[in-house]
């Protein structure tokens, strides 16, 4: 509507243009044509009626240039501020072009929130924003970050999408103030809100938010929402980014069906670990653990129900640890948990706690699910951090050859003999 209202108005103007013109050429032969007209005859009857001939082809010729100038000054107006506009577009879109190159350097969602930040100051100055992104199990969309949002109500820090009309739909929603008005469930300000998803490769990422407050806060956001929806497009790509890289570190990085770390991100942290020990002369603690008669229990009732308790035993370590410890699946029923800083007799507590909340998982399936346990420190165990999982293996080794379901310890260091330390059940 916009555009055709644009080429209506020009082409009025261009038909004033040359009617004025036409006014001021046909004014001139007049003049001239009744100049020349009383030279010739000089002084007869109709001297007077040409004269005042000659005044009124005058005063028109006045009137039609004094018209076309007014004319050429609006039309100039009017360039002035197409042009001024096309500038301001430019800038838009120099300025998007700058967002979207910087998103490509983006490593992770707080490097993005900045970018935006940065793009919504420039491009939407006046106007509070807020970023959604979806959780890692898409259930909800948590509140990644905020700007100029007026202090005295501060957006949802979580939405569910069952709570949006724009994540209904799939399409920009506004959410006004007023009393009677269509507003999603977590819509609790005062003022209006224009929500866009942001979606790419046909999923949706994220939600933002542009509010405005006011008498004119709907033609306020009216006028900004072509911007907000550009923006929204490129954070949309950036977020699928993120989501994507994020996606396959944690899959190269962890265990799909326990959930816990593998063996490759193991060994590196290992590594790690066993450096800062032996800088810090710190204690590290290694725990081996192996599902006892595992392979019968996939004989007599499958596969899939032996997957479902190596899950269950997987959220049972990652429940019994501390954050700064390292549960990885060593390789098929096998599982390792790394202990920084813990003594051989604490990693041996920890591991008895391990034992009995696995056992406890017997209950839930009507059948017996038990787990050998083989414990390693250094330096209580040796000197040696290259080591570690060799005493832990052999003190599992010992533990399954006992009769499995306990913990053994691997032995101490001593001057003379060392002996095996064992946790029954």
């Amino acid at each position: 509507m916009k555009s055709a209202d644009k080429i209506s108005g020009g082409v009025s103007t261009a038909n004033e243009v040359v009617l004025q013109a036409s006014t001021i050429i046909l004014s001139i032969i007049i003049l001239l044509a009744l100049t020349i007209t009383g030279y010739v005859y000089g002084t007869n009857p109709f001297t007077k009626l040409i004269f005042w001939a000659e005044t009124t082809a005058f005063t028109i010729l006045i009137f039609a240039i004094v018209r076309g100038l007014r004319i050429t000054l609006r039309e100039m107006h009017s360039r002035n501020r197409m042009a001024a506009g096309a500038v301001e577009a430019r800038r838009h879109v120099e300025q998007l072009f700058h967002m979207s190159d910087m998103l490509q350097s983006a490593l992770g969602y707080p490097d993005a929130n900045a970018v935006l930040r940065a793009t919504a100051n420039e491009l939407m100055a006046g106007f509070g924003g807020a970023l959604y992104i979806f959780n890692n199990s898409g259930d909800r969309l948590d509140l990644s970050t905020t700007w100029d949002w007026p202090d005295e109500t501060r957006p949802s820090a979580t939405i569910t999408p069952t709570q949006c009309w724009a994540l209904k739909r799939g399409k920009s929603h506004l959410n006004e103030g007023e009393p009677g008005a269509l507003c999603c469930e977590h819509h609790t300000t005062g003022f209006m809100v224009l929500e866009i998803p942001m979606m790419a490769r046909g999923e949706v990422y994220g939600l933002l938010s542009i509010q405005a407050q006011g008498l004119n806060a709907r033609d306020q956001l009216s006028t900004v929402a072509p911007i907000a929806n550009a923006i929204a497009e490129g954070m949309s790509l950036a977020l699928s980014n993120i989501a994507l890289r994020e996606k396959l570190r944690t899959q190269a990085l962890r265990d799909p069906l326990t959930g816990l770390y593998n063996r490759r991100y193991m060994e590196d942290v290992l590594e790690r670990y066993a450096n800062l020990a032996e800088r810090n002369g710190s204690p590290l603690s290694v725990i081996m653990i192996d599902l006892d008669h595992f392979k019968r229990l996939n004989d007599e009732h499958g596969h899939a129900l032996g997957d479902a308790v190596l899950r269950e035993v997987g959220g049972t370590l990652m429940g019994a640890i501390r954050p700064s410890d390292v549960a990885c699946r060593y390789g098929g029923e096998e599982l390792m948990v790394l202990l920084p800083d813990c003594s051989l007799a604490g990693a041996q507590a920890k591991a008895e706690i391990m034992r009995a909340r696995i056992e406890g998982l017997s209950e839930n399936h009507g059948f017996s699910i038990t787990a050998s346990f083989g414990v390693a420190t250094t330096p209580e165990s040796t000197d040696r951090c290259s080591d570690l999982l060799t005493n832990a293996d052999a003190a599992l080794y010992q533990a399954k050859q006992a009769g499995r379901n306990r913990v053994f310890v691997a032995p101490r260091r001593t001057n003379t003999k060392v002996h095996l330390v064992a946790t029954t059940e």
